[in-house]
């Protein structure tokens, strides 16, 4: 007997974090549900707090977002606090039969029309009595696209480009200031330490990209600790094609800064051993909650570690898995 593919809208902003993650959750339900991406494009409204946009498409530029009318799908995916209302609207126009996924807590307003909450434990308290019934679901890290399939297609890739590099490759991820906390020079000076340490005990080369919160000076000062080492660099503002999933793909050890927790979650959706760099007094309690959720899974070890260079991840982390799973049963 045929059974039809549940249908599922997918409502993606500019953020692209988000839309990531989004997209590693689509990635998992691979080809047992119907996907249709709606492009929201945001008006001056969408600033205003939930409680007021309600059931609406207040916040949304209509002339310029994906056209959104019957036939109303099974699902919708809500990927941040300004789609909620949206997600809303459309399960209202539906006659309440669409049911609504939220990536992340979109705030108190309107919870109780939310099928299915899914949050990062280290944000879990945000909940805190938010959690009546069973429509939460709580998870290490957040849902990545880093997958067996796109780590086997970016390896076939990249390893070519990687190829006359001393072995082994380190890829070394590097991100930046966080909100209200810089990315200190003596803490970039602290990682490049850590990293030409490493290199004097493996050897090999590393693999490296900064962002835009690294800031060129935390650059520069991380680049001269390691200068005389191989290197391929993907820097920010470099103008070819993002290595990531090559650098995820063939490393045999990833050094990650532990501020972003996409980031974070991605190189521990490898299969390499993660090296987790924390600094001093740099991150947030938040983010500190998370990486030690990591390290006590032994999902990733700490850089400046004693077994760092010995550590192995006893398996992948792949939320987006199990959320794929979840949303699976929702009747």
């Amino acid at each position: 007997v045929m059974t039809m593919k549940k249908t599922i809208w997918a409502l993606f902003d500019d953020r692209m974090g988000s839309v990531g993650q989004a997209k590693g959750v689509i990635l998992a339900l691979a080809d047992r549900v119907k996907v249709s991406e709606k492009k929201v494009v945001y008006n001056k409204f969408a600033k205003l707090p939930n409680c007021l946009k309600g059931r609406s498409l207040l916040g949304m530029n209509k002339q310029k977002s994906s056209s959104l009318g019957a036939p109303w799908p099974d699902l919708v995916l809500s990927i941040s606090r300004r789609t909620a209302p949206i997600a809303r609207w459309i399960k209202k126009q539906s006659g309440n039969r669409t049911k609504i996924i939220q990536l992340m807590h979109p705030g108190k307003s309107g919870l109780k029309d939310i099928d299915l909450v899914i949050v990062s434990e280290h944000d879990a308290k945000k909940c805190k009595g938010d959690n009546k019934g069973d429509n939460f679901m709580f998870i290490t890290g957040c849902p990545h696209r880093v997958f067996e399939k796109t780590l086997s297609e970016a390896k076939t890739q990249w390893k070519p480009v990687f190829s006359k590099l001393p072995k082994p490759l380190v890829s070394v991820l590097i991100g930046g200031s966080i909100k209200g906390r810089e990315f200190s020079i003596a803490n970039a000076k602290k990682l490049g330490q850590s990293l030409k340490a490493i290199h004097k005990e493996l050897g090999g080369s590393f693999l490296i990209t900064t962002s835009r919160r690294t800031g060129i000076e935390a650059e520069k000062a991380i680049l001269s600790e390691i200068a005389e080492i191989p290197m391929y660099t993907y820097l920010w503002g470099e103008e070819k094609e993002n290595p990531i999933m090559g650098f995820y793909a063939c490393a045999d050890k990833i050094v990650v800064t532990g501020d972003s927790v996409s980031m974070v979650s991605e190189a521990c959706g490898s299969g390499s051993p993660v090296l987790i760099f924390e600094g001093s007094e740099w991150l947030t309690a938040k983010h500190l909650r998370f990486i030690r959720s990591l390290f006590d899974s032994n999902y990733a070890c700490p850089l400046d570690s004693d077994r760092a260079l010995s550590f192995k991840p006893n398996k992948q982390l792949n939320p987006a898995q199990e959320i794929a799973n979840k949303i699976l049963e929702i009747r």
